[in-house]
């Protein structure tokens, strides 16, 4: 009878995490979300435009404007105070909506700036449990990396920013966020969001995507021939690519990720579970998967657009074309945000 060899240490850890995961499955199939059990919000279907260019930038903003308010009285008449309070915000003046949806979970699309005269635009796509009823936060990281943008810009750049949340995001605590399937279905939208933009913008403007945590799977799902300069990774559980190759984009790929982001812990594979696949293979900051590496400070997991920290500063050197550990005219801030100097250099 032949010896029967203990597993390796490789196929022991790759029999656990698939045990974890079937675990995951099944917790998240049975545990009731309260998200599931809300009642639908009552919404218009959003207006019918055509793709914007630079001259109908204002009519756009001011039809979807438009729809936001209209969402806001059906949800107030509902019940909802909260999610006609964000309605009635996105409907003031001061927003430049390029998209709305007030249906369900809401999608929006926000530009911060001058979209019609930028030459560096930052296109942010967001991870899980962003919707309508979580707006602010992101909105709140899309403005502060405009202001940094526009503190750091050197003249005569023209800066904007778009705050994409143009799909339906999971939860975190649910199956969905294990799998690729939102960012299947979310990634022709992202095509659609870039080449309008184009649209706008013409050929010669620089397009970054600044991808955090389930967002960058959906950029990954995107990437393959997209018209985007740069693509920066933050947080990121993989994007469902074994390497920047597998990607298929011509664009530069930026990953960071702070010390103190949980998902560092997340086990980095892809394996096919109860018929579909779970995981995102390898991780962005593996030198194995070849993306242009940055220092992103101590924060944790939603620290990646605080004012001050060293993943801000190095986003904006990203989406102005300065690349990491390259001064631009100011300090970079140390690890601590300290502004002590620059944390490291790219590689």
């Amino acid at each position: 009878m032949r010896e029967r060899r203990p597993a390796r240490a490789g196929q022991r850890g790759h029999r656990w995490w698939r045990a974890l995961l079937a675990v995951l499955v099944a917790t998240a199939v049975v545990v009731p979300l309260s998200a599931a059990a809300r009642p639908g919000i009552p919404a218009p279907a959003p207006a019918a435009l055509p793709a914007p260019t630079r001259a109908t930038l204002d009519v756009a903003y001011a039809a979807n404007r438009a729809d936001a308010a209209r969402a806001a009285r059906l949800a107030a008449a509902h019940g909802d105070a909260h999610r006609a309070a964000v309605e009635r915000e996105l409907a003031s003046p001061g927003h430049r909506l390029l998209a709305f949806d007030g249906r369900g979970p809401g999608r929006v699309t926000e530009v911060i700036g001058d979209l019609a005269h930028a030459d560096r635009v930052a296109l942010l796509v967001p991870g899980s449990d962003t919707s309508l009823d979580t707006y602010d936060r992101f909105r709140a990281g899309a403005s502060a990396l405009s202001t940094e943008l526009a503190r750091r810009a050197p003249a005569p750049a023209r800066t904007a920013v778009v705050a994409w949340l143009g799909y339906r995001t999971p939860s975190t605590v649910s199956t969905t966020v294990l799998t690729p399937g939102r960012a299947d279905r979310a990634a022709p939208r992202l095509r659609q969001a870039v080449h309008d933009l184009r649209g706008v913008l013409g050929r010669g403007p620089r397009i970054t995507l600044v991808c955090h945590s389930y967002g960058s799977v959906v950029c990954g799902r995107a990437a393959a021939g997209l018209d985007v300069d740069d693509i920066a990774l933050i947080g990121s559980p993989g994007t469902g690519a074994d390497s920047v190759a597998a990607l298929h984009t011509p664009a530069r790929v930026w990953a960071g990720r702070g010390t103190d982001d949980w998902v560092a812990h997340v086990p980095h594979v892809r394996a096919g579970l109860f018929g579909t696949t779970v995981g995102f293979g390898t991780d962005p900051m593996d030198p194995a998967f070849g993306a242009r590496t940055f220092p992103a400070g101590h924060g944790g997991h939603s620290a990646y657009f605080t004012p001050g920290s060293p993943s801000l500063t190095h986003l904006a050197r990203i989406v102005l074309g300065t690349e990491p550990g390259q001064h631009d005219g100011d300090k970079a801030e140390d690890g601590d945000g300290n502004g002590d100097g620059d944390e490291g250099e790219a590689r």
